[in-house]
């Protein structure tokens, strides 16, 4: 089940990246980007891995150490479980670019490749865009 888990994260956070990305300014993008539920079915997967690991999960979050943690992340829930974590957070900091960019009337030539970079790199991505924010905005 982890294995399955970890193939739907991406697969349903993609269409709204591809919306942001491909179609930014088809009518329906703005209205199903301008709502913070598009991260809720990758939160569900995150919930599933997570919940049920709680126990082994806590001492890990709350007393962190990095071996802790890299045996947290070596198993395929605790990786899958990261995976998720970093598509929710990326998405959701990727549709925050996506308004304040819209708000700010930032040219979409900056705005796609700065949302590729924050699917692949997140915090990169970010840093990229509050750079041009700061330049352009």
């Amino acid at each position: 089940m982890t294995g399955t888990l970890f193939g739907l994260t991406f697969l349903v956070a993609a269409p709204f990246w591809a919306l942001m990305i491909l179609l930014p300014r088809w009518r329906w993008t703005e209205r199903i980007i301008g709502s913070p539920a598009i991260v809720v079915p990758v939160l569900v997967i995150y919930a599933i891995l997570v919940i049920p690991a709680l126990p082994d999960l806590l001492p890990v979050v709350t007393q962190p150490t990095l071996d802790g943690l890299r045996e947290a992340l070596g198993s395929a829930n605790g990786a899958a479980a990261a995976w998720a974590h970093m598509i929710a957070f990326d998405l959701f900091v990727g549709r925050w670019i996506f308004i304040d960019a819209n708000n700010r009337k930032i040219g979409h030539w900056i705005i796609a490749p700065t949302l590729v970079l924050t699917i692949l790199f997140g915090p990169l991505g970010l840093g990229v865009y509050l750079a041009a924010r700061k330049t352009l905005g």
